[in-house]
């Protein structure tokens, strides 16, 4: 995990963002100019907010896979860690990896009592890793627009569980 760079842009964000597929649970597919506009915007978390999500390196390939990580952009219900995966990358646990490590850091060093995760009421694989994280549906709730059209299942959980579950210490 990295913070996102310009590279990354070329690497596999205009792609993955691109992809209708992929993009079917965040909004549909993003034109290219859109798809800069969005990793603009996750890198402008880091300076506004010191964090955001980060990049998303395969160790044995070097490649750019997604991004996962902590987001909280104005009008969102509670703070986030979401993912996002190529899909050459889904199925291999990436995304529960990323999940947790990023888990650790929103709990760990930004002091987070607790974390949540907006998933799409029918995206199963996303509710699958939220399950494999601890995590279990708190509320329904509706994002900010423009992705206020539907509920969303708003996932998550405490600082004290993942800590516990995990036979972690304060």
């Amino acid at each position: 995990l990295r913070v996102p760079v310009q590279a990354d842009f070329d690497a596999g964000w205009a792609e993955l963002h691109g992809d209708a597929t992929s993009m079917r649970w965040l909004g549909g597919a993003m034109l290219r100019p859109i798809a800069w506009r969005s990793l603009a915007q996750v890198v402008g978390s880091w300076g506004l907010r010191g964090f955001g999500p980060f990049s998303v390196i395969e160790t044995e390939t070097g490649r750019w896979i997604g991004r996962v990580g902590p987001w909280e952009p104005e009008g969102w219900p509670a703070p986030e860690v979401g993912w996002m995966l190529h899909r050459a990358a889904e199925g291999r646990g990436y995304a529960t990896e990323a999940a947790e490590a990023c888990l650790n850091f929103v709990f760990q060093d930004l002091g987070w009592s607790r974390v949540t995760h907006m998933i799409h009421p029918e995206n199963l694989g996303s509710q699958a890793v939220a399950k494999r994280l601890g995590g279990r549906l708190l509320e329904e709730v509706r994002l900010p627009a423009p992705f206020d059209d539907h509920p969303t299942g708003m996932w998550g959980q405490s600082a004290a569980e993942w800590r516990a579950a995990r036979g972690l210490t304060a």
